[in-house]
Parts: structure tokens; sequence; C-alpha cells
């Protein structure tokens, strides 16, 4: 099954670059690029939309990151939490049966019903 999904995989990988050489290829007009504040030479449009791509890939991968760590800390306190509160819960438990058994009323309960 691992064979079969990094086959997968690479024909994936393998068709992006031909779609992409192929596009590259095929759109070989310049133009300069204009973010109001900065204006950048002219270069080939695939160059820009090529690092759009890679611009807004790795902001994802970023983005995702920081949520993806919060919630394995978010998960991680709770799991901590978790195992304090059934520590304290086996501790009541454990504390409580002793004292009810031990309790002089339930001595006196228990030989009263003996008698009768």
């Amino acid at each position: 099954m691992l064979f079969i999904k990094r086959l997968l995989i690479a024909v994936v990988l393998l068709l992006v670059l031909v779609f992409g050489v192929l596009f590259s290829l095929q759109n070989t007009a310049t133009v300069p690029l204009d973010l109001l504040v900065v204006q950048f030479s002219e270069a080939r449009i695939t160059f820009w939309i090529i690092w759009a791509f890679i611009i807004g890939g790795l902001l994802g991968v970023l983005i995702s990151s920081a949520v993806s760590l919060r919630l394995k800390s978010q998960l991680l306190m709770a799991q901590r939490k978790l195992k304090k509160k059934d520590s304290e819960l086996s501790k009541l438990r454990n504390s409580e049966l002793r004292t009810v058994l031990d309790l002089p009323s339930n001595n006196l309960a228990a030989d009263s019903s003996r008698k009768s």
C-alpha cells in the first residue's frame, strides 16, 4: 500500500512538473508587477505566477503548522488534566471505600441486623 501511495504521489508531481513546463513555454509575455507600494521590473508572466504559487503554498504550510501546533498543545494540556483527574478519582474511590468500611455506625448496623 505504501508503494502505491508513493507511486501515485510521484505521478502527480511529474504531471504538475510537465504542465508547469508546458505553461511556461506557452506564456512568454513579459509584464511588470505593481503592488501599490512596490513596483517590480518586467518579468515573464509564468515567473510571477510560479512565485505566487510558491509563496501561497509556503504561507499555507506556515499557517496550518501554527494551528496544528496550538491544537497539539491544547491536546497535551487536556491529557495532563485528564490524567490528574483520573488519579484524583482513583484516590477518592479508594479512600471512600476504606472510610465507609471502617465506620462504626456501619458495624453497629451490621450487628443489629445479625441479632434479628
